[in-house]
């Protein structure tokens, strides 16, 4: 079965932590992290290591919000 590609972000989910798609050459590339801004076309999501990913809008495939990411455990 195969997975349905849907869009369901939009600039009222600025602050919140999403997953996208995105169509590159030769395939596909994902970005997680929180959307900082959404103008001009162009999406910036934040990774958890802190680089700040650009999508254009125009290349976007799927979008979607997704929860917090669970602590991780601690170190011993």
């Amino acid at each position: 079965m195969a997975a349905r590609l849907v869009i369901a972000i939009t600039t009222q989910d600025i602050g919140a932590r999403i997953t996208t798609r995105r169509r590159v050459p030769g395939g596909f590339r994902d970005a997680v992290g929180v959307l900082e801004s959404w103008e001009h076309g162009v999406l910036r999501v934040r990774k958890k290591d802190g680089t700040l990913v650009e999508i254009s809008e125009e290349t976007l495939v799927a979008a979607r919000v997704v929860p917090a990411a669970p602590p991780r455990p601690a170190a011993r």
